[in-house]
């Protein structure tokens, strides 16, 4: 009987090699992110980008790159739908689920609660926190930007190249 040889380095890591793990390992990594990050889509992607392909290794970068620009072409927010893409290479449809689940259900919880809270506040259009949770979201924006740009362009060539049409 012949030994399963490992995929050669350079697609380690990539979609399509596969469930390789647990419904509910997505389900814990997911909820975490769902508790501890915020701001838009590509915030997200940010999170996700350093969770997944730098800390975690489920995918290499240009596997990661290749995604983003799948999810980017479709209809709907890309960071839900590049969130559901990871939970389901890493545990088929359950783990495409409880990533869905994990990331969207304390997102979901908090703005309700956050809309009940400031409905009881009355008027906050000027209050000074509400001024810092946008710069602050600009920050984590800009950071996820950054760290896209380092791994995706990592030189002049590419980083200047323009898409021809």
């Amino acid at each position: 009987m012949s030994e399963a040889k490992a995929p050669p380095a350079e697609l380690a890591g990539s979609i399509g090699d596969g469930p390789r793990g647990r419904w509910a390992e997505v389900f814990a990594v997911f909820l975490r992110l769902g508790l501890t990050s915020f701001g838009g889509p590509v915030a997200h992607l940010g999170y996700f980008r350093d969770e997944f392909v730098v800390r975690r290794g489920w995918l290499n970068d240009r596997a990661y790159a290749d995604l983003v620009a799948l999810c980017q072409f479709l209809p709907g927010p890309a960071s839900s739908q590049v969130g559901l893409a990871i939970g389901l290479s890493r545990a088929g449809y359950p783990g495409a689920l409880a990533a869905w689940t994990g990331f969207t259900l304390p997102s979901a919880i908090v703005l309700v609660l956050f809309a009940y809270g400031v409905g009881a506040l009355g008027d906050v259009s000027g209050a000074g926190w509400l001024h810092g949770l946008k710069v602050a979201a600009v920050a984590v924006v800009a950071q996820a930007v950054l760290g896209m740009m380092r791994s995706l362009t990592p030189d002049r060539e590419r980083a200047t190249k323009r898409c021809s049409a």
